[in-house]
């Protein structure tokens, strides 16, 4: 059953009493909030607020998917993903999309196109990922930022699509975006 948005959910609703940044990093922080919930008691919210980011879905005329190779530390392991980035302060999210696109694999769009907005881990992060597919890509030159390695590839779609069932793509902004590759392309 799905709830419409309309309806009232005041009851569901937590509220902030007071708030303590525990980390401030570079990128990242870390915060610890006190709460109300619904019922009357209280309890600690630990989360990671991030900027946000977006994440480009970019197809070839020939019917692949740009791609690209990257190591990811946190896992220690090289991943298959999609082009994505972080928002810089105050970017918009198009905008973050053609210039990640642009900087990660020199390819420009003429076409672009929203697929929806993700939340990749509502449990420990207030990180929204904006999602746009990419169209009538042009071929450039890229350039990295300072410290990112990676290699661009591509692969038609259903091989795409395959490689996220089978378990060759685990990178779960990819693996939604697969979802709407499948179901909404433009």
């Amino acid at each position: 059953m799905t709830i419409p948005q309309t309806e009232a959910q005041d009851h569901l609703h937590e509220t902030l009493i007071e708030q303590e940044t525990l980390y401030r990093g570079n990128f990242l922080h870390l915060r610890r909030d006190l709460v109300r919930l619904p019922d009357g008691k209280e309890t600690t919210r630990e989360y990671v607020v991030h900027p946000g980011a977006v994440v480009v879905i970019p197809l070839l005329d020939n019917g692949h998917v740009l791609l690209e190779k990257q190591f990811r530390y946190p896992v220690g392991q090289v991943m298959i993903e999609l082009p994505a980035g972080k928002l810089d302060a105050g970017e918009d999210p198009l905008a973050c999309g053609q210039r990640e696109l642009l900087e990660e694999t020199g390819y420009s769009a003429r076409e672009w196109t929203p697929a929806g907005k993700i939340h990749l881990a509502i449990g420990y992060s207030n990180e929204i990922l904006y999602a746009y597919f990419a169209r009538g890509l042009a071929q450039g030159e890229r350039s990295l930022d300072d410290g990112e390695f990676l290699d661009v590839f591509s692969m038609p779609v259903p091989e795409f699509l395959q490689a996220c069932r089978d378990g060759r793509v685990t990178d779960a902004k990819s693996l939604s975006c697969a979802f709407w590759l499948q179901n909404l392309r433009p």
